[in-house]
C-alpha cells in the first residue's frame, strides 16, 4: 500500500512539474517531462497487460490474450481493474472450460465492472454458460438482464443470437453432433 501511495505521489509530482515547465515556457523540456510523466501514470493504472489481453481477445488472438493475462497478477491490481481480469479470463476460457468460465464471470460480477455494457457482457456469456448446462430459465433470465444493462444496443445482435439458441434448443444439439 505505501509503494502505490508512493507511486502516486511520484506521478503527481512529475505531471506538476510538466505543467510549471509549459507555463514557464521550456517546451524542450517540458515535451520529454510530458513523456515520463504519461510513463509514470500508466504504471499507477497497472492496465496496460489488462488492455493488451483485451486487445488480442477483440481481435480473436486467445493464445495472445492468454500470454498476457498470465503475466497479471491478480492481487496487484486495483479492485475494479479485478473485475475486469476475471471478466476477460472467463471469455477467454470458454472455449475449453465453461465450468471455470462460469466461475470468473461470476466473480467479475461480484467485483465489480464501471460500464453496464460490460455487466451486460458477462450477463450474455452467463447465459451461454447456463443454457450449456440446459438451465433454460436462468440462461434466459441472464438474457433478460443482459438486455436491460444494454442500453446502448452494442450487444444487442449478440444477445438475439443467443437469445435464438436458448429457445430453440434443437439447433444447438444439432450443431453438438
Amino acid at each position: 500500500m505505501l509503494t502505490r501511495l508512493l507511486k502516486i505521489l511520484i506521478a503527481a509530482a512529475s505531471l506538476a512539474t510538466t505543467i510549471n515547465l509549459y507555463i514557464q515556457g521550456s517546451w524542450g523540456a517540458a515535451i520529454g517531462m510530458t513523456l515520463l510523466t504519461a510513463v509514470l501514470v500508466l504504471v499507477n493504472l497497472r492496465s496496460v497487460r489488462l488492455v493488451v489481453a483485451f486487445a488480442n481477445l477483440r481481435m480473436q488472438r486467445m493464445e495472445e490474450a492468454i500470454k498476457w493475462l498470465g503475466r497479471i497478477s491478480p492481487d496487484q491490481l486495483w479492485p475494479r481493474q479485478r473485475g475486469y481480469y476475471h471478466f476477460l479470463l472467463g471469455s477467454v476460457t470458454m472455449q475449453n472450460n465453461l465450468v471455470e468460465a462460469e466461475s470468473h464471470l461470476r466473480k467479475a460480477l461480484s467485483l465489480g465492472l464501471r460500464q453496464d455494457h460490460d455487466k451486460a457482457a458477462v450477463k450474455l456469456n452467463l447465459a451461454v454458460c447456463l443454457s450449456a448446462k440446459q438451465d433454460r430459465k436462468k440462461a434466459l433470465l441472464m438474457i433478460q438482464e443482459a438486455k436491460r444493462l444494454d442500453t446502448k444496443g452494442m450487444l444487442k445482435k449478440d444477445i438475439k443470437q443467443v437469445e435464438s439458441l436458448i429457445k430453440n434448443p434443437r439447433v444447438v444439439q444439432r450443431a453438438r453432433r
